[in-house]
């Protein structure tokens, strides 16, 4: 476990920013860039379980975040560099737990048999903008894939992730009793 004793270091001051095994790199790069959205991808998620989410919802979204801890290291280091610093990494057993989830959740509100609009509760449009983010996360990893190996299961983990989330935010609005807004297609 990391030990920060001081928060600020002065060292990004230029543009620059240290991966988890040390290589400075540019605070734009795609490797950055990805674990970052990554990051913001968790901090939404604790903005929606702040919502006062379902405490299905929000039991299975602490162990999500801590998971998106495990997928920022596994971003935040070089694929050579793994073994080395033997690091929290996503697994198959993660993208299984998801598509379990999504099961369970989906029995729950039934199948989707119309596009929804995201909202409806509060909770359910913040997993909604979380999806979103989601997607741009997986997005940026397809793109630092194209350039550099990543872990083999961090694109399927974000994938089922963005479904997860979808789900969610209709087992939310179905918790809260609140109808789905549904996609008008003569509007």
């Amino acid at each position: 476990m990391p030990r920060l004793t001081k928060i600020y270091t002065r060292t990004g001051d230029e543009g620059n920013t240290s991966l988890g095994s040390k290589q400075r790199v540019p605070k734009e790069s795609l490797r950055v860039a990805a674990y970052g959205t990554v990051d913001e991808l968790n901090s939404q998620i604790g903005v929606a379980v702040a919502s006062g989410l379902d405490e299905r919802l929000t039991a299975v979204l602490a162990t999500i975040q801590n998971e998106l801890f495990h997928l920022g290291s596994d971003l935040a280091f070089l694929e050579e560099d793994k073994q080395k610093y033997n690091i929290p990494q996503i697994e198959a057993r993660h993208v299984l737990a998801l598509e379990q989830l999504m099961d369970e959740l989906t029995a729950v509100v039934g199948p989707l048999e119309n596009f929804i609009l995201p909202g409806g509760s509060m909770g359910a449009a913040l997993l909604h903008v979380a999806r979103t983010v989601c997607r741009r996360a997986e997005r940026e990893v397809i793109a630092l894939s194209r350039q550099e190996p990543v872990g083999a299961q961090v694109i399927p983990y974000l994938n089922r992730l963005s479904d997860a989330l979808f789900v969610m935010a209709r087992y939310e609005n179905y918790a809260k009793g609140v109808a789905e807004p549904l996609w008008d297609t003569l509007a």
